[in-house]
């Protein structure tokens, strides 16, 4: 008898605790993204979450919305963002070029050589000087938060044959957005750039209408692409998948100095969970791919160092055609040589 009560008194005062702390939240963010339960995102979104409204002491509390829920498309999610009806949205640089057309450089090829270097860019002033850019385009309105990833790096695969350096790309039917500049590169390198929409590539695959795409190998697997006929990879790594993390600027400075800084310190956490999970998922959808008969190809130094030459003027025509181009490129560029020379001066001082 007593036993029992005082476990209906525990349940009734976990239940008091929890409505307090529901009713005590001071600021809801509504967060979303266009993607699924198995993505990258929402890995981020989950760490982003949990630190936010435990730092926070139920301060802040955090509703994710996975899917098309709230917003289906990158221009519409962005107005979402504009206006207030959504809090947080995670776009890809195809995704909100369209609005911010310069955010198109993370697209470049074969600029960010690995991960080391691609994280150290995207935690320093580039991401800055990107919000920067962002906040005066969209009056103050859209505020970028982080930059993280989502699917590892971009590598070209086909259905036809092994590519093992540009010429080899040479006539085949590369699926691309509709964007620009992946259009200028795939022409860059001697390929057709064909525009399909994500959902009816695996069909195009099938039937010939596209023989060639640039993903992620977890996008590959997760797409099922192989059995539509993807049997070449190469892993060129020409363009690392930047996942751009977007906040309704009035709701962010709405909130006090200590709790913008718990804001900020979660995307830094989600950041660091979307730079992790791509790294452990690729390792078995690579299994899966060479497994399936696959055809896995790690191009030679000299095998890469033809692609960039080759990529070559989609630099000089990125900067003459974008707006903001040159501004963003001299900025990631230069960011690159820093990181690249802080992380070799650090990695000759751990080889004594």
């Amino acid at each position: 008898m007593l036993k029992g009560t005082l476990k209906s008194l525990m349940v009734a005062t976990m239940l008091a605790g929890t409505a307090v702390s529901a009713a005590a939240a001071d600021f809801t963010i509504r967060a979303t993204a266009n993607s699924n339960e198995n993505d990258e995102d929402y890995d981020g979104l989950v760490v982003f979450k949990n630190y936010v409204e435990s730092a926070s002491n139920g301060a802040i509390e955090v509703e994710l919305f996975i899917g098309t829920q709230l917003c289906s498309k990158g221009a519409e999610c962005l107005q979402g963002v504009a206006d207030g009806s959504i809090d947080v949205y995670i776009s890809t640089s195809g995704g909100a070029s369209g609005i911010f057309p310069y955010v198109q450089v993370l697209d470049l090829p074969y600029l960010m050589a690995d991960d080391r270097v691609a994280e150290a860019v995207l935690q320093g002033d580039f991401t800055r000087k990107m919000r920067e850019m962002a906040l005066e385009d969209s009056n103050g309105m859209i505020r970028l938060m982080t930059i993280g990833n989502t699917g590892g790096w971009r590598n070209f695969a086909n259905t036809k044959r092994r590519v093992q350096k540009p010429e080899d790309l040479a006539g085949l039917k590369i699926r691309t957005v509709v964007a620009d500049l992946p259009q200028e590169l795939v022409k860059a390198l001697g390929a057709s750039p064909t525009p399909i929409p994500w959902p009816e590539l695996f069909t195009s695959f099938q039937t010939g209408v596209v023989e060639g795409s640039k993903n992620g190998i977890t996008d590959i697997m997760g797409m099922k692409f192989p059995d539509a006929g993807l049997q070449y990879v190469t892993l060129d790594g020409h363009a690392y998948m930047g996942a751009l993390w977007w906040m309704n600027n009035d709701k962010f400075m709405s909130m006090p100095e200590d709790l913008r800084r718990v804001v900020v310190d979660g995307f830094y956490a989600l950041q660091q969970a979307t730079f992790a999970s791509p790294k452990r998922k690729s390792i078995q959808a690579y299994e899966d791919f060479v497994a399936g008969g696959g055809d896995l190809y790690v191009p030679t130094p000299e095998e890469k160092a033809a692609f960039k030459e080759a990529a070559a003027p989609v630099y000089d025509w990125f900067k003459a055609n974008i707006d903001g181009g040159e501004e963003i490129f001299n900025a990631l560029t230069e960011a690159v040589a820093a990181a690249e020379a802080e992380i070799n001066e650090g990695r000759m001082k751990d080889l004594q």
